[in-house]
């Protein structure tokens, strides 16, 4: 009743005003307040733990240790944080970016040369960064990388003598994937890779990854993981692909 009667004092005293700042404004964070309750919980509630972002906005981040201790108060919230909580580099506001922009552009990326060399040549010098510390590896599971296989191209040239295994839960992802490789000894799994330890010696994880990340790197599920990972989220031994990319390579390993 009292939103009520002030939308009707602000209407009848400035129209103007009303309709054409103040209640778009409302509408529009409405919108926001939508979006933002939706990627809390999208594929289940996820924490952002970016300093600025938990410092201007009262540990906002702290999702899943909020449902945890829902009682409890914002500034406790960090002592309670939980290590295999299901974790985001994005706060909820811009979590859309995390999954929905990076399939824009894998496809842009498909449709210029320019790019794919781009990103071949960026990738490529990141990973001699890290081959030379690696593991014997008989074996490489890739996770997804379906729709321009990049990982698999470079691993296939700089480690001839592996057998690549590409997990992709799209099975179109994958057909794009083999006529990028083909003639390679490279196996194609139609399956959805969720965290589970693997049989190889190296297991690369995407940026698009929508498992656990913050399991990944707690707990390796290989005896050597790469994760490709936002550049401002530095885990292990890490060799950063591109700052116009906003990226980065973290190598972890299992005890």
């Amino acid at each position: 009743m009292l939103v009520l009667l002030l939308w009707t004092a602000i209407a009848a005293r400035a129209p103007g005003f009303f309709v054409s700042v103040y209640l778009p404004g409302y509408i529009a964070g409405l919108l926001l307040c939508a979006v933002h309750g939706y990627y809390e919980h999208h594929r289940g509630a996820t924490s952002h733990y970016g300093r600025v972002y938990n410092f201007l906005f009262f540990n906002d981040g702290y999702h899943v240790e909020h449902h945890g201790h829902p009682g409890m108060h914002w500034t406790r919230l960090p002592d309670c944080r939980e290590p295999a909580a299901r974790a985001s580099g994005w706060p909820a506001p811009l979590r859309w970016m995390e999954v929905d922009s990076l399939q824009v552009l894998e496809r842009l990326v498909l449709k210029s040369r320019v790019l794919q060399r781009f990103v071949l040549r960026t990738h490529a010098r990141a990973w001699r960064g890290l081959v030379a510390q690696l593991p014997r590896s008989e074996r490489i599971v890739i996770v997804g990388g379906g729709l321009f296989p990049r990982t698999a191209l470079i691993l296939r040239d700089m480690l001839p003598g592996a057998r690549i295994t590409i997990i992709d839960a799209n099975r179109r992802n994958l057909d794009r994937a083999r006529a990028w490789l083909d003639g390679s000894n490279i196996e194609f799994v139609h399956a959805r890779y969720t965290g589970a330890r693997i049989g190889a010696c190296l297991l690369v994880i995407p940026l698009s990854f929508e498992g656990n990340r913050n399991a990944i790197y707690t707990q390796p599920p290989a005896p050597a993981v790469i994760v490709h990972d936002w550049i401002w989220r530095r885990r292990g031994t890490s060799r950063i692909v591109s700052l116009a990319l906003l990226k980065r390579i973290n190598l972890v390993r299992s005890t």
